[in-house]
């Protein structure tokens, strides 16, 4: 693997690897749904609820491979080829990633998951908005689903990080090899 253009803080990269586990519990919790598992929700007759048809079943399993691809995406913020186009994608390949067209979609995208998971967790797990057969199943489904509310603000800080990292330069202290530079008599 090239290294990226200025070195990478440990944290930075640390939390990269974090953000696709952050995501991973719901998308588990979701495929048992897949799996033929109520995971305790209950219709509106009281009955465990199930997927029904293959279409139900289909969108579960891509909205979760969506899920986890898109926080995937935040080793962009830490690797080469968040700089650097891999030359193996048309047209494109080999050129350099303008800082900005990483950072602002990023940054929109971390406010918005933030908005997203902030309003779900508001109205969705605060009133009866879905019927579970038991307390504990309930606590199943907000403890998977918990830790997406960490995912915008851990976008952003590394979104942050890759700003730092891209836009501005390093001081180099003055040395034999890199003496300040004086103005010209």
């Amino acid at each position: 693997m090239t290294s990226t253009e200025h070195p990478v803080p440990r944290w930075a990269d640390r939390l990269a690897h974090v953000i696709p586990f952050l995501v991973l519990p719901s998308g588990l919790w979701r495929l048992g749904l897949v799996a033929g598992s109520s995971m305790g929700m209950l219709d509106d007759a009281g009955h465990p609820a199930h997927l029904h048809g293959f279409g139900e079943h289909l969108y579960v399993v891509c909205l979760t491979l969506f899920s986890e691809a898109v926080a995937l995406t935040a080793f962009g913020m830490v690797r080469p080829w968040g700089e650097v186009v891999p030359r193996w994608i048309p047209w494109l390949g080999g050129r350099r990633v303008a800082p900005y067209a990483a950072i602002i979609p990023a940054t929109l995208g971390s406010l918005a998951l933030i908005a997203l998971w902030s309003y779900a967790f508001r109205s969705g797990f605060t009133g009866d908005f879905i019927p579970f057969s038991s307390d504990t199943a309930a606590a199943l489904m907000i403890t998977c689903y918990a830790p997406l509310n960490l995912w915008g603000p851990a976008l952003l800080i590394l979104t942050y990080a890759y700003y730092r990292r891209r836009t501005t330069t390093p001081s180099i202290p003055p040395t034999p090899q890199h003496p300040t530079p004086t103005a010209a008599p």
